[in-house]
């Protein structure tokens, strides 16, 4: 069976055609491609040049409004979840159905794999807000699939069945994860992606204040969003949201966005290892996570005291284990790999609950 999956993230798609063969998961295709003319016609593009045709369609999602499981065959109720909960990941859901949509007439089973479901079972003292209780309102996190895949990455690099471990996905869109014993136990992001880290074009963690003034003061609802989603974060610091532009240059806003990045993460680190108390590990992946030696050292830096001490010679080469041999607390860089996990779980649903072509 062949499992094509397609993640539209909030500035590309993604996409891996992946083989059942034996007792594994081959890749057969995949790349990640601008999206100039929308993401329904980079889907359409997708599928009319793959080398094979798949047996099901498996599209990550954000944003379920914890109403959807993590793994769900589409059909018209869970399409109309989707779109009602899309406001509160715009840059994500909207993107996400736009994939869905372009792919409904491939007449094979399409699947939604839900991005926050890894942190369902956060305790209430972690998800619940300090605010009269409303439906639906309570931190809800994302990042899930990349999370998980780290940590059980993570579990079996070091013969560590249930890791207790801080994880850092640091891309376009970044989050820390608390992890105990293999579960997440908080996280970053909340109601909506935009908590927390600071990220490309998002604040993070925002006084509500600010926003109440701007709209008392004129900014229009549609403007504030707008803002919130595409303006703010490193663009809105320093006027681009791409890391490697601001390492190479040397102004004052550029580093100024950059140390504001890494105090941030410092912070929840910071955090999340007095919550685990004992935790073994910090985890880094995702584009910068992975790939910027410089952004490493800044956010380990700040936990000597934690025993954490980093290897200069394997961070620059973006070695696996890139803390120092005898380190307290370890240093990893794992490459994520949501599209496999998410491909291997479509195939475990579709074992437990078989549908027929055309199910969306």
């Amino acid at each position: 069976m062949r499992v094509l999956v397609i993640n539209c993230g909030s500035a590309t798609l993604k996409y891996k055609l992946f083989a059942e063969r034996g007792r594994g998961l081959e890749l057969e295709a995949g790349a990640s491609q601008a999206v100039d003319g929308g993401y329904r016609a980079a889907a359409e593009e997708v599928l009319a040049g793959l080398p094979a045709r798949p047996d099901v369609i498996a599209h990550r999602v954000v944003h379920g409004g914890g109403r959807l499981p993590d793994v769900i065959v589409i059909d018209p109720e869970v399409l109309r979840v989707l779109r009602e909960v899309t406001p509160l990941a715009p840059l994500h859901n909207g993107p996400a159905l736009e994939g869905i949509e372009a792919t409904r007439d491939a007449g094979v089973p399409q699947v939604a794999a839900l991005d926050s479901a890894f942190h369902d079972g956060l305790p209430p003292r972690a998800w619940r807000y300090a605010i009269p209780e409303l439906p639906g309102v309570r931190r809800y996190g994302f990042h899930g699939w990349s999370h998980r895949w780290v940590t059980e990455r993570y579990a079996a690099l070091t013969a560590t069945p249930e890791p207790t471990i801080i994880t850092l996905h640091l891309g376009g869109g970044c989050s820390a994860a608390a992890i105990r014993r293999g579960r997440s136990v908080d996280t970053s992001m909340g109601y909506s992606p935009l908590e927390g880290l600071v990220m490309g074009t998002r604040a993070g963690d925002l006084d509500p204040a600010i926003l109440t003034h701007l709209l008392h003061t004129g900014t229009t609802l549609p403007a504030l969003v707008r803002m919130l989603n595409y303006e703010a974060g490193l663009k809105g610091l320093a006027g681009t949201a791409d890391v490697r532009e601001l390492l190479e240059r040397r102004d004052p806003a550029a580093e100024l966005a950059l140390e504001i990045f890494c105090y941030r993460v410092r912070k929840y680190v910071g955090a999340y290892l007095a919550v685990l108390e004992g935790a073994e590990a910090l985890v880094f992946t995702g584009g910068i996570g992975e790939n910027a030696p410089e952004i490493r050292r800044r956010v380990a830096a700040g936990f000597g005291w934690a025993g954490l001490a980093l290897d200069a010679e394997r961070n620059g080469r973006n070695e696996t284990r890139v803390s120092a041999d005898g380190s307290r607390l370890a240093a990893y860089v794992i490459p994520t790999d949501e599209e496999r996990l998410i491909a291997r779980e479509t195939l475990k649903l579709l074992g437990e609950h078989p549908v027929g072509a055309g199910s969306s």
